[in-house]
């Protein structure tokens, strides 16, 4: 693990584009999600680009709602969004041979400077190692399952 990163990657039999498009579609989000915290879409468009905002039902305990705005974004290649805390959510697209993609997911908490120390603290990087380990295999099943 990098240092304030956490990241997981998993190979997908899938092209970058199938894998790409299940991400910039904020709709999709809750068939990958594997924390268990993404119920839904409450606003946004239906794809992301660079500056998109969009809404979400969540659940962490208690159900609340999230904004987040997309802060990095390369067509078929690279996705990441913010929400009011300093962390980012990243996912980096590497094209492979035979049609295939590795994704990498990743939690970026490198932001929050001396609050890293408090996401450290309340235990957010392991619950968020556990959650890309979820998301991924999840993710890889529905972008298979659109070959």
């Amino acid at each position: 693990m990098a240092k304030r990163k956490v990241s997981r990657s998993i190979v997908v039999a899938a092209p970058p584009k199938v894998v790409f498009d299940i991400l910039a579609d904020p709709r999709a989000h809750p068939e990958f999600d594997g924390s268990g915290s993404v119920r839904g879409l409450v606003s946004g468009p239906d794809r992301l680009e660079h500056g998109s905002r969009f809404g979400m039902e969540m659940r962490l305990g208690l159900p609340y709602r999230m904004t987040n705005s997309v802060v990095e974004f390369e067509e078929g290649r690279l996705i990441a969004w913010k929400h009011l805390g300093p962390h980012i959510w990243r996912w980096e697209l590497e094209p492979i041979a035979g049609g295939r993609t590795r994704v990498i997911e990743t939690f970026d908490y490198s932001p929050a400077g001396f609050g890293a120390f408090l996401y450290q603290l309340l235990g957010y990087p392991v619950r968020n190692a556990q959650g890309i380990e979820a998301t991924l295999p999840r993710l890889r099943q529905l972008a298979e399952s659109r070959v």
